[in-house]
């Protein structure tokens, strides 16, 4: 008698963005998380997708999921929804994301599929299987970043009372990470150094954590492809590449051109700076008006961008976790200049794999390094170590084996 195939077990994927297209951090790393999910267990998806341009999409994720249920979520009226929990003490992204449909889809889902196993992206999601709603045996929360200490910083960037209803968040966020890391059997950070991080915020919780790398694709992201330039001839291009409706990337654009561009543009004759990524803000799109800033908005390919300009920059004045904009450039070989905080979690040197710069000056000196030709071997360098330490297929299987693991 022939055996019978194994059915895989069943499991509830929760995401507070739809994991397609990969074409921005988070979705890089649910893409990728739920491509590796799908391949062990029969995956049950809960998303909401806040880009009337991402619907199209459904169908590539139903490859992966033996059901997907997609609900569509007004960033506007999310954040007036929000805007209760200031009298209601609850962050202000638990409003944001909580949903009726979504939250009778999971309960009917739990009911009917015996959901042994759950996994989140995002803490915001753990609102769906908290308590009795879930009696799964397994819970892991991907965590990513350590979103509580963002709002932190983003208060010191502000004026009050923006600055006030910031810190607010930054505060009541961690007491709720804190509750969702306490109610799942294990959670995920991005880095060793978010991890730590949470782990001084919340020391009575390091059992608890760990951590898993982001990767990069790096057949894809080759720079032995022939791409045709999008530069026009004569021009020295440096590149910043981002969602450009994404705060920390509206700012470390607006630092750059204000602090950094002129000077290097006032001695390089042809400099130009492109800010390639989709949705840019007014004040992006006002950077347009200094003499040799181009901003493209979306981009069918980032790629073009990467292979033929000069140089590579992430000025990131506030950051977290890992910056997939700084390995998808080292990927294609290309001299990356870098704050420190955008290369947190990214082991790599200065000077041999990419270049770091900590004030204005330090960037404008090694931009004019770069364009005298000083940091010859820099690219290949980069590019092997995104190799060797930035490979989804070595990364990811330590969900799985966290997933499994017997309970004590």
């Amino acid at each position: 008698m022939q055996e019978q195939p194994s059915v895989k077990p069943a499991l509830l994927f929760l995401c507070h963005r739809i994991p397609f297209p990969p074409n921005k951090g988070d979705k890089i790393r649910s893409y990728h998380l739920l491509r590796y999910l799908s391949a062990h267990y029969r995956i049950y998806l809960g998303a909401f997708v806040d880009d009337p341009e991402d619907w199209v999409y459904a169908d590539r994720l139903e490859e992966f999921c033996q059901e997907v249920h997609l609900v569509r979520l007004n960033p506007k009226l999310a954040r007036i929804k929000s805007l209760w929990a200031l009298c209601s003490g609850q962050p202000l992204s638990l409003p944001y994301y909580s949903n009726g449909k979504m939250s009778r889809w999971v309960d009917s889902v739990n009911c009917s599929a015996d959901i042994q196993r759950v996994v989140i992206y995002s803490a915001v999601m753990a609102q769906y299987v908290a308590g009795a709603k879930c009696r799964a045996s397994k819970k892991i929360a991907d965590l990513v970043d350590v979103d509580s200490e963002k709002w932190r910083e983003y208060s010191q960037q502000k004026a009050f009372p923006i600055n006030w209803i910031y810190r607010l968040e930054g505060t009541r966020l961690l007491k709720f990470e804190r509750d969702v890391v306490q109610g799942f059997d294990h959670s995920f950070f991005v880095s060793t150094a978010e991890a730590d991080k949470f782990k001084e915020l919340a020391p009575d919780m390091a059992d608890r954590l760990a951590s898993y790398s982001n990767g990069v694709d790096s057949d894809y992201f080759c720079p032995e492809k022939n791409f045709p330039s999008p530069f026009k001839s004569g021009e020295s291009a440096l590149v910043f590449v981002g969602a450009m409706d994404y705060w920390p990337n509206i700012d470390a654009v607006q630092w750059f051109v204000r602090e950094v561009f002129p000077a290097v543009a006032a001695n390089n004759k042809g400099i130009k700076f492109y800010i390639v990524g989709s949705k840019p803000s007014a004040q992006v799109r006002k950077l347009a008006d200094f003499p040799g800033v181009v901003v493209t908005g979306r981009v069918a390919d980032v790629r073009p961008y990467l292979s033929h300009a000069v140089a590579a920059v992430a000025p990131m004045r506030i950051a977290r976790g890992i910056q997939n904009k700084v390995l998808e450039a080292m990927a294609m070989a290309r001299p990356v200049i870098v704050s420190e905080a955008g290369i947190e979690g990214i082991k790599a040197t200065h000077g041999q794999d990419v270049l770091v710069a900590r004030q204005a000056g330090d960037y404008a000196v090694l931009l004019q390094n770069i364009l005298d030709d000083k940091y010859k071997t820099l690219g290949a360098s980069a590019r092997l170590r995104v190799i060797q330490d930035f490979s989804w297929e070595k990364n990811l299987p330590l969900v799985g084996q966290l997933l499994e693991k017997k309970t004590a």
